[in-house]
């Protein structure tokens, strides 16, 4: 089967009066149009001014995902880089609250086509959160969700960025092998707590990006260790050792280890996450030695594969 292909009508998202829906269930303003099925075998292209695209993944959802993808995006902007944030997860959008964007906010329009990102604390964002209102559910069937995927992510009008930060939906469905099979991906970072359940979803998400050939950066283990903020007392609530585990199962680093903490939820609800709201906070510094160690090993898959060989046929 080939993919589905659709496209969210510009004019639409600037006039809500407008309704003309490929589908009953589509939001009102927004129009769907199915041009048939694209080819398989296209090839991968570089997206337009993003110099590195990096997947923020997990195997479930309520590991702290998100979280992790808007301080990463913020750590890394703080660390004076040109930062860009996708949210990927077309039926639960949560970019639009966590960076504090108030309702109604949409991406302005270019050429009828292209959209123009939405900024917030100094990084460029994009997500369906911003097309439609927070109430509205996205019941559509997989072919449309991955043609409004595709769309965001390549009619985003992005600036010259360095890093463009992808928060994934959970699982391993549709969305990652369209994003792997559609652009090229610089590496994932799998996110997981310690509690069993989480690194058995995390351990099919590993699988899954070896299978489509994209470099895994490393292991956030989140939420391994809540402090009591009356008395200090440090509980393992979900567990611990699980990400270690996942490293010597598998040859992949932790590269981050984040508690469970008041203030990352408080934060984040509010619209300023801890990144920003306490950029000298202990909780915050976690935030910027993980970007640390992602710029790193990004770096250092360029230069991996920047040195592979190449082998040369000739009639000589």
């Amino acid at each position: 089967m080939g993919d589905c292909h659709g496209r969210i009508v510009a004019e639409c998202v600037e006039s809500p009066q407008k309704v003309a829906c490929g589908c009953a269930c589509s939001p009102p303003h927004l129009r769907w149009i199915m041009p048939g099925l694209s080819v398989r075998g296209r090839k991968v292209e570089q997206l337009q001014g993003v110099r590195h695209i990096i997947c923020v993944a997990s195997g479930k959802g309520g590991v702290g995902k998100s979280t992790t993808a808007v301080n990463l995006a913020l750590a890394l902007h703080r660390r004076g880089k040109r930062v860009g944030l996708l949210d990927a997860d077309v039926y639960g959008p949560s970019l639009p609250l966590m960076l504090g964007v108030r309702p109604g906010v949409r991406p302005r329009i270019i050429d009828n086509k292209y959209m123009e990102p939405i900024r917030a604390h100094g990084i460029e964002s994009n997500s369906m959160g911003y097309l439609v209102s927070p109430e509205t559910p996205m019941v559509w069937r997989a072919p449309m969700i991955v043609g409004a995927f595709k769309q965001i992510l390549q009619d985003t009008r992005w600036s010259d960025l360095d890093y463009l930060i992808v928060d994934m939906p959970p699982g391993t469905g549709d969305i990652q092998l369209s994003l792997s099979q559609s652009v090229p991906v610089s590496g994932a970072v799998i996110v997981t707590t310690p509690q069993d359940v989480a690194l058995l979803d995390a351990r099919k998400g590993i699988e899954m990006f070896r299978k489509v050939k994209v470099p895994l950066l490393g292991v956030v283990e989140n939420m391994g260790v809540h402090i009591c903020s009356n008395c200090g007392h440090a509980e393992a609530i979900f567990g611990s050792g699980g990400g270690q585990q996942l490293s010597e199962d598998y040859g992949i680093d932790v590269i981050g280890s984040l508690p469970l903490d008041l203030s990352i939820r408080e934060h984040t609800d509010s619209g300023h996450p801890i990144v920003v709201a306490q950029p000298d906070s202990p909780v915050a510094q976690a935030y910027l030695e993980l970007a640390d160690q992602v710029m790193v090993r990004v770096d250092q898959v360029a230069h991996s594969a920047a040195a592979a060989p190449v082998i040369q046929m000739s009639d000589d």
